[in-house]
Parts: structure tokens; C-alpha cells; sequence
């Protein structure tokens, strides 16, 4: 664990222990930021409790899409991993699990069946005033974006995007829409 990391976490247990009023509010906010966890990541509350911020999660990741909490998003989660869904979407490829050493992030297969089953990341949501598809433009450019088109995300008539209950929440297709603000999003559960 690099130095810095050390002291970041050293000084916010400190100040955990030295204001626990403040550290069991802080615990019960809302997430201030719109994230997902890395796929595979167990259940919001299980996954801040079984992190040691190793890190090894982001030094695997070949999209490099890993950021890491600072105080933002509570001292809870100081030094877990989110993703940006806008900035950079998950490619799926599982090696994220496959190197956490606590299980806060499961080990799934990189196959379409254990994905489908096995990550929750959030799922996509399209808003149709924003769409280009509907509004009779062509586009088509979030399901191009999809590692499981005709599965996750299907088109119809000019490409207008049809988001099935099989959608894991990657990000990719936010990621990729050209619409400004994007008229695809993923809606996470951090429950």
C-alpha cells in the first residue's frame, strides 16, 4: 500500500475514533456522487465492510476505469472503488474479482451467462425526449456500445434503444451516448 494511502486511511480511522457521532452520520448518507461498483461487487454495506483498499482492483483494470473515494462520499467508504460511468464504463472483463483478495468483489467467468447472473452494477435507463432514435434520427451508437447486444440492450425501428431486464449496468452505453445531457444512463442500487 503506497504511503499516502496509509496516512489517508490512518488519519480518517483517527478521526473516526476521535468523533464516532460523526462517523455513524456519515456512515447513513446518501452516496454524494453517481457510481457504480466494480462488477461483481457485493452488496453496498458488505462490500465497505469487507474492502482493505488494496487497490489491486484498479492496478488489474485494463479500461483503467477504477477511481478511488476520498471524504466525498463518507468516511465508510474512504478508499473503495467506484466507477464513473460517464467518464469510463466497465468492459467487463472480470479481472477485478479475479484479485480480490476479501471477496468484495466476487470472482465471476467472463461468460454472457455468468455475467448476466452474477454482476448488478445497475442497469440502463433510456430517456426517450433525449434519444435521438426517437426522435426520428438514426443513431444506435449505445447498442454498438453493448458487450451483450441482443441480450442486455435490443433496437428497433431507427435504432431505437429497448433495455431488457438482462442489462448488468456497465456504463458503456452512457458512456458512448453523443447526446449532451446523455439520453441513456445507468440507475444504480446501493443498497
Amino acid at each position: 500500500m503506497e504511503r499516502r494511502n496509509f496516512l489517508h486511511i490512518l488519519g480518517a480511522n483517527l478521526l473516526a475514533a476521535l468523533l464516532p457521532s460523526r462517523q455513524g452520520r456519515a456512515a447513513r448518507l446518501k452516496p454524494s456522487l453517481r457510481y457504480l461498483r466494480p462488477p461483481g461487487a457485493l452488496a453496498e454495506e458488505d462490500f465497505v465492510k469487507a474492502c482493505i483498499h488494496c487497490g489491486q482492483c484498479s492496478e488489474i483494470c485494463p479500461n483503467d476505469c477504477l477511481k478511488f473515494f476520498g471524504m466525498e462520499n463518507g468516511l465508510s467508504s474512504i478508499n473503495t472503488p467506484y466507477i464513473t460511468p460517464r467518464e469510463k464504463g466497465c468492459i467487463l472483463c472480470m479481472k477485478c474479482g479475479d484479485v480480490c483478495p476479501s471477496g468484495a468483489i466476487k470472482k465471476v467467468e467472463r461468460t454472457a451467462k455468468d455475467i448476466i447472473e452474477n454482476v448488478k452494477m445497475g442497469r440502463a435507463r433510456v430517456d426517450k425526449s433525449l434519444c435521438l432514435s426517437y426522435q426520428g434520427k438514426t443513431c444506435g451508437v449505445c447498442y454498438r456500445a453493448c458487450p451483450l447486444q441482443d441480450v442486455a440492450i435490443k433496437v428497433g425501428r431507427l435504432e431505437q434503444p429497448h433495455v431488457t431486464d438482462k442489462c448488468v449496468g456497465c456504463g458503456l452505453c452512457e458512456r458512448s451516448c453523443i447526446q449532451m445531457p446523455q439520453a441513456i444512463r445507468i440507475i444504480m442500487d446501493h443498497s
